[in-house]
């Protein structure tokens, strides 16, 4: 007869006592190889809690980490932008600054003063702060080297202004003769033809234009640029010059013995030769007398020189109240002597 297989014998035996009588005792046995296993689940239980309380401080750690990184990145692309707006707007104040600069250059040789020796033109130097190294090194240094060319650019621009208002206050009768507005209105007209080379509409042939040819509505009002007093009226007569007949009808401001302003192919002359006006008092109308293609004003100013001629200059130098495209332009060709090989000079009736 076959040996029989010995039972394996609990090592360990748990006994459950209920409290009542009427329930019986509750047995749990536990061999060896049960011990071995809960021994197991006890230690990797107990490794996963340590290892849990080890790890978990550094991912909250780190999950703070991540939240503040992320408010730090959205702040810094803020500032970012706001560095970019700020960068715009002097930039913006930086050609602001360029166009005061430039009409401060037309102000002071409209009044014949030398801008070459004004002490406001060389500025100031104003050194530039050592940039800051961050992403937007290259955003904060170009906004550090436009606010210093600003700031300098103020800085000789109030000395320019100071110039000028201790020049107008000595010599305000000068400033009040001298034809520094336009005779139109900025919404009424549009400049067809500047002064200089050009090709004539009538002859076909490049000559010099000695002013501004301004298209505008029969009728529109022509203003004094200047306090001055009328030496010419009316149509010039074509036997004494035929040049000067076909300007149509003409009026000749004589603002003080430096300059002379002309304008020409009028429809309705409003004043007479003798009258005193005073600058923005209406003298004529635009029309299209004499040699004109269309209803427009011929606009010049006549400047004496040193021999005692009026000579022709772009009466866009002299007109401060309207803005011309390439300013910086017409500084440049201000300074230079025009080429006066055809221009007209003025007649006995006007320069007198």
């Amino acid at each position: 007869m076959a040996d029989e297989i010995p039972k394996r014998e609990p090592v360990l035996e748990i006994q459950f006592h209920p409290a009542g009588i009427r329930r019986g005792v509750g047995y749990l046995f536990l061999t060896r190889r049960h011990i071995r296993r809960l021994t197991v689940i006890a230690g990797a239980l107990v490794l996963l809690v340590i290892f849990g309380l080890v790890v978990t401080p550094s991912v909250v750690a780190n999950r703070f980490r991540l939240a503040r990184y992320r408010l730090l990145a959205e702040e810094r692309s803020l500032q970012g932008r706001r560095l970019e707006q700020l960068t715009a707007e002097l930039e913006e104040l930086e050609v602001r600054s360029e166009e005061l600069h430039l009409k401060t250059g037309r102000v002071l040789l409209t009044y014949g003063l030398d801008s070459e020796e004004s002490i406001g033109q060389g500025g100031y130097p104003y050194p530039v702060p050592e940039p800051i190294t961050t992403i937007y090194s290259d955003a904060v240094q170009h906004g550090q080297g436009v606010e210093a060319q600003v700031r300098e650019q103020v800085a000789v621009l109030g000395t320019f202004l100071e110039e000028l208002e201790s020049f107008e206050v000595a010599h305000s009768e000068q400033v009040r003769v001298t034809p520094s507005v336009c005779p139109l209105s900025a919404r009424e007209f549009v400049l067809t033809s500047p002064f200089g080379r050009r090709r004539s509409p009538f002859t076909k042939q490049i000559d010099n234009h000695p002013g501004l040819d301004l298209a505008a509505t029969t009728g529109t009002r022509i203003r004094a640029p200047a306090d001055a007093v009328v030496v010419f009226a009316g149509r010039y007569p074509s036997r004494q010059s035929v040049s000067w007949w076909r300007y149509g009808n003409l009026v000749a401001l004589a603002h003080g013995d430096r300059f002379i302003t002309l304008f020409g192919h009028c429809d309705e002359i409003l004043v007479k030769s003798g009258q005193m006006v005073e600058q923005g008092e209406v003298i004529a109308t635009v029309g299209n007398s004499g040699w004109s293609t269309s209803p427009h004003l011929h606009y010049e100013v006549r400047r004496r020189e040193s021999e005692g001629e009026f000579l022709p200059v772009d009466p866009r130098i002299y007109i401060l109240d309207h803005r011309w495209r390439n300013e910086e332009q017409l500084l440049i060709r201000a300074r230079q002597a025009p080429d006066l090989s055809d221009f007209e000079p003025l007649p006995r009736l006007i320069a007198r």
